[in-house]
């Protein structure tokens, strides 16, 4: 049995991490300081997990959270291309200097390895696809270029000091607890509820921009994997599944879960948004042992079951 510390264990994907390792038997610390986080998502595992409410940007809780951990699985960020674009200095305080914070205390504590949540969107308008761990990263949002510098600090925590770090980077990750109601919410949790409730999804262009979504379970088994994987350490590996849907695929493959029809209201194109991402995952195979078990068709299925549930509740408990 490990001691891990979740960073940003409230959020979506840490707090699916977080009940995974509580379901293994591991010892688990969370630190949140709940600016995206939300409370709800850890109520299931409260008892048997111990919960920091704490900023990654300040060094002594950063160094409390730290304490005793074999394993850090760092999920915490300000996530979002628009925030960031509107508020740069925020973004890269969080993702950047919070990162640093972590990764030095990390080290003085003589953590094992940590995991850091990285992002697609490092590649920016690079054209090619699929998308592969060596080719030129040109990031195009504040967000983007904090996600790469924090994914170099780790690089060179492990070249200059030993320290062992593994970075992964996301593509577009879906499923159970992700927020439908941010304004920066991810773009299925928002189709998902608009279709639900028989209102016209919005699309920013003209949908034909894809996407290679990735289910929250194939998430989790990479990060689990990474902890230990012998070869990885000071690398970073695309986590997804390998295939691209458009926005025009995933609503009608939504018109038929939810039966609402495939209509969209369109709107002009976000700046910053990238036209096509699709990833390359043969390096996570042969490296972690990587396998997406969860296919998209699959992971919709659940995610509509999921936020189904939730928008009833809510509507009962109106009435």
């Amino acid at each position: 049995m490990a001691t891990y510390l979740v960073t940003g264990g409230a959020g979506f994907i840490g707090s699916n991490l977080v009940t995974a390792l509580v379901e293994r038997g591991e010892t688990v610390r969370v630190l949140d300081n709940f600016s995206t986080g939300h409370r709800a998502n850890l109520a299931p595992v409260a008892d048997r997990i111990e919960l920091m409410e704490g900023d990654i940007r300040d060094p002594e809780q950063v160094r409390q959270a730290v304490a005793g951990s074999d394993y850090i699985l760092h999920q915490a960020a300000l996530p979002s291309v628009p925030r960031s674009i509107a508020d740069p200095l925020t973004s890269n305080a969080v993702n950047v200097t919070g990162t640093l914070t972590l990764l030095q205390a990390a080290r003085q504590a003589g953590v094992k390895r940590l995991v850091q949540a990285s992002s697609s969107s490092v590649y920016g308008d690079n054209p090619a696809l699929p998308k592969q761990e060596t080719m030129a990263t040109r990031p195009m949002s504040p967000y983007a270029i904090s996600k790469l510098a924090a994914e170099q600090y780790g690089r060179v925590f492990y070249q200059l000091y030993g320290f062992e770090t593994v970075a992964l980077r996301y593509f577009n990750v879906f499923g159970p607890r992700q927020d439908p109601g941010s304004q920066y919410a991810a773009v299925i949790p928002k189709f998902i509820t608009a279709m639900l409730q028989s209102q016209p999804p919005t699309i920013y262009g003209d949908g034909r921009q894809s996407r290679d979504f990735t289910f929250i379970d194939n998430v989790v088994q990479a990060n689990l994997r990474a902890c230990t994987a012998p070869e990885a350490a000071g690398g970073v590996f695309n986590i997804a599944c390998g295939e691209r849907y458009s926005l025009l695929d995933l609503l009608a493959h939504l018109a038929e879960l939810t039966g609402s029809p495939a209509e969209a209201h369109h709107t002009a194109p976000r700046p910053g948004d990238v036209p096509h991402s699709q990833a390359d995952i043969s390096l996570a195979r042969a490296v972690l042992g990587y396998e997406p078990a969860m296919t998209f068709g699959e992971g919709l299925a659940r995610t509509v079951a999921w936020l189904g549930e939730k928008i009833n509740h809510r509507l009962h408990r109106f009435h």
